[in-house]
């Protein structure tokens, strides 16, 4: 995260924040795609995962102002890490309720149904020449007894992100047993 979030305005930085407070609380994450064209998608999953345990350890630990600043000295312009302190000091409540309740119900989520679809992107000035694939990803998910349901769109890139990301946990998961 040291200067990937450099890259964009403090208000835009500000945006940002508040997407991904949105998505650790169970609201929509902000999406890659609006930012592509400033971060790979290795960039972006970090950036996205740094920004998130930034916000769980800072409200998790109750930290400090100061703490929270000192943690984001790597930041780049110190706009930026303000940016962030004001995302936390504004939605510090909210993100400490969403903690709490995905904490009691972390052990009763499951997957209860997926279903995937191939898709074919044209760009309409370029309609003869880009042939993007695209999955469509749908999981189903039991949280309680709640059904939630999260639609993906991953490009080639995104998906073996994904696929990555997911062999590396089953690694974790097979280790814990």
């Amino acid at each position: 995260m040291v200067d990937t979030l450099s890259r964009v305005p403090v208000t835009d930085c500000v945006k940002l924040c508040h997407r991904v407070v949105d998505g650790l609380c169970g609201r929509q994450r902000p999406s890659r795609r609006d930012y592509s064209t400033i971060w790979s998608p290795e960039e972006w999953l970090d950036l996205l995962n740094s920004l998130t345990a930034v916000c769980r350890l800072a409200v998790g630990n109750n930290s400090s102002d100061e703490e929270v600043l000192a943690g984001l000295s790597g930041v780049g312009s110190s706009s930026h890490a303000e940016a962030v302190l004001s995302v936390l000091r504004a939605r510090r409540e909210e993100i400490r309720r969403s903690l709490l309740d995905r904490t009691n119900s972390i052990s009763s989520a499951t997957l209860q149904d997926f279903d995937w679809q191939l898709k074919v992107a044209l760009s309409s000035d370029k309609i003869s020449s880009l042939h993007t694939p695209l999955l469509s990803l749908s999981l189903d998910v039991k949280e309680n007894s709640a059904l939630r349901s999260f639609t993906m769109e991953m490009n080639r890139e995104e998906l073996n992100t994904l696929v990555s990301s997911l062999e590396a946990a089953n690694k974790v998961v097979l280790q814990l047993k």
